[in-house]
């Protein structure tokens, strides 16, 4: 039996860790071929060796700083010509820093704009000409901080950036549509990941985070990229422009 992606062409950014490597493992069972980059070159190819290790596909570029436009372009150009194309853009890879508004330093503000914003657009826009040949879906991580604000954790800049995702989504699925594509964008709450692991060791953080949520316990990896594989298929062929919300219910109250 086919996977619901067979034979798809999805490029995965950050597949070095966290969500982006359980996305390329997940994406890989569905059938898809991985395209996978990070900054991590041990990391990148580790994830591959996963994703050939349960029979799936995938070749992995590393390092690779997609806040570079030109290293962007070469990387999602060599993937089109190496698969004969793209039918799937995952805009997953991105990097913050956080601070209050009053002393947040302009370098961790541009460092935040280039990592979580600038390099969604290099990416798309470079695999743009490829999607409109045959069609194809866009899935970009937001997070539920382009929602809500917080006032435990002083992330303006973070907020600002993730919030643009949201936007961003909206407009590619407006200009895609007569193409063909979709666009979709995904709010993690507080996921569990290399990145947060240490905080959620933290017995006080934990307890914190679970009064927080109507699902008593952090979010995996999994609980998004089950949801993407989904959003990426042709079961989801009439959802575009939208935003999915992945928060444990920490929003809904």
């Amino acid at each position: 039996m086919n996977g619901r992606l067979e034979g798809r062409v999805a490029l995965i950014t950050g597949t070095g860790g966290g969500m982006g490597r359980a996305a390329a493992l997940r994406f890989a069972e569905e059938g898809a071929v991985i395209v996978g980059c990070d900054l991590n070159l041990e990391a990148n190819e580790e994830t591959a060796a996963a994703v050939k290790a349960a029979d799936g596909r995938m070749s992995a570029a590393a390092p690779v700083d997609l806040g570079d436009s030109a290293a962007a372009r070469t990387w999602v150009e060599q993937a089109a010509e190496e698969h004969g194309g793209i039918d799937i853009v995952y805009n997953n890879a991105s990097a913050a820093r956080f601070g209050p508004v009053g002393t947040l330093p302009e370098e961790d503000w541009h460092f935040t704009v280039r990592n979580e914003v600038d390099l969604v657009f290099y990416v798309t826009q470079s695999a743009w000409p490829y999607l409109t040949q045959r069609g194809g879906v866009v899935i970009n991580i937001a997070s539920l901080a382009g929602h809500t604000a917080s006032r435990a954790v002083p992330m303006l800049a973070h907020a600002a950036t993730k919030g643009a995702i949201l936007a961003m989504t909206r407009q590619l699925a407006a200009e895609g549509a007569p193409h063909g594509i979709r666009a979709v964008s995904i709010s993690p709450g507080v996921i569990e990941t290399p990145g947060t692991a240490g905080q959620f060791a933290d017995p006080v953080v934990l307890d914190a985070l679970r009064a927080q949520l109507l699902v008593p316990r952090p979010g995996l990896p999994k609980d998004v990229v089950g949801l993407a594989a989904f959003l990426a298929s042709d079961e989801a062929s009439y959802i575009t422009g939208t935003d999915f919300v992945v928060d444990g219910g920490m929003s809904a109250i």
